[in-house]
């Protein structure tokens, strides 16, 4: 006697959260540049994100003596009373701002430190303001927690500029958070700090957070280097998320940072406790070598990324058909393409980035991946000579179109 088999609904593996978010633009275009390699094709590569310079070697030292110290076992969860008091001192020094151990927390990267804050601030249906162009993880970030990105169209003509008027133009009352990023990472736009204190204060008597990513917050041009840390009077609607990565090029030691409310970083600290614990304790004594240490080498560097910045700025204005803002921060150039889309069968900034890879053998990330469809972006952090080297390929390519 045959028995009827009740089937079981079928189940969709992965959730729902998993599939909101794509993979990283920049981690794609890294590991196509690396297959190309492996294939033994000479490349210059203008997609990394990161200084070309070695960690400084007192840092390195730092590490070095805490390995021979035995120092290997686990931290409290938000770094060493040690590291949290670095970070509130630095930032203090540079910034009049005004911070206590108990408001900051350490996390493995700055990347890690906004994740943390934007999962433990923005719920389902919160609505997060987003200047464009963006860095390319802060839309996936927000869609992850459940959020919903409101998209600002900067002022290109005026350097990307974004003024407190176009944020509260775009505010509803789901408003929750506002996301700043100066310098900008991809444009290399900078924002005056009068631009950021009026921003600042409307968040602040609405009650909306701002998000402040400081990444490369000491690779300033202008001369006025700012954090909204010192606008104090605010400091209830703040989180600043900071890291060592860029600013002591340390990007594979993975240290960033955040400073809050106690509240907020009492929250991220709980949800890092149960994902990843402390950043590595190794890592940390490197970090406060880092803070606490000679500031010089910052200098320098910076020094030098301006020397690189007008080099690769003079190159790609000279590229008819190309328009290139001033970075006035960071390291990346973000030059307008516009004119060629149309030409040769490319139609979006993905098809020229694509070419330029697999034709000229240059590394560039697409426009696409921070929100605007008409740029390139392109990382100077390299030599002069690569520079060079990737500006006459860069332009035999676009002259053959």
């Amino acid at each position: 006697m045959a028995t009827s088999i009740e089937t079981r609904p079928a189940t969709k593996i992965l959730t729902d959260r998993i599939n909101r978010i794509q993979v990283s633009a920049t981690m794609a275009v890294v590991a196509e540049a690396a297959k190309l390699r492996e294939g033994g094709a000479d490349l210059v590569d203008f997609g990394a994100g990161e200084p070309h310079f070695p960690t400084p070697e007192h840092i390195k030292a730092a590490a070095i003596d805490a390995i021979q110290k035995n120092f290997s076992k686990y931290t409290a969860v938000p770094g060493t009373q040690e590291l949290r008091k670095a970070i509130v001192v630095r930032h203090a020094a540079d910034f009049r701002s005004e911070y206590e151990p108990e408001e900051t927390i350490a996390s493995t990267g700055g990347k890690h430190a906004l994740f943390n804050a934007i999962q433990v601030l923005v719920d389902h249906g919160d609505e997060v303001i987003l200047p464009v162009p963006y860095w390319v993880s802060f839309k996936d970030i927000i869609e992850y927690a459940g959020g919903r990105c409101v998209m600002v169209e900067t002022d290109e003509a005026k350097n990307f500029r974004l003024t407190a008027q176009m944020v509260e133009d775009a505010v509803t009352p789901r408003t929750k958070a506002i996301i700043l990023n100066s310098p900008n990472n991809p444009s290399g736009g900078v924002m005056t700090p009068d631009d950021l204190r009026s921003i600042v204060e409307f968040a602040h008597q609405r009650g909306i957070f701002v998000i402040s990513d400081e990444c490369y917050v000491y690779l300033n041009y202008t001369g006025e280097r700012f954090s909204v840390g010192s606008i104090t009077d605010a400091k209830e609607h703040l989180v600043i998320i900071g890291s060592l990565s860029k600013t002591y090029a340390m990007t594979g030691w993975r240290l960033g940072y955040a400073l809050a409310p106690a509240p907020i970083v009492a929250a991220m600290n709980k949800l890092q406790g149960q994902q990843t614990s402390n950043p590595a304790s190794i890592v940390q004594k490197a970090a406060v070598a880092a803070l606490t240490g000679p500031q010089q080498c910052v200098d320098d560097m910076k020094a030098d990324y301006i020397r690189l910045r007008d080099r690769i700025v003079g190159g790609l204005t000279a590229i008819p058909g190309i328009t290139c803002t001033r970075p006035q921060g960071a390291f990346y150039a973000y030059p307008n393409i516009s004119s060629f889309l149309g030409r040769g069968g490319m139609h979006s900034a993905g098809d020229v980035a694509k070419r330029l890879l697999h034709e000229a053998h240059v590394v560039t990330v697409p426009g696409e991946a921070f929100g605007s469809g008409e740029h390139i972006r392109i990382s100077y952090a390299t030599s002069e000579k690569e520079i060079d080297r990737g500006l006459d390929r860069m332009k035999k390519f676009f002259a053959a179109l």
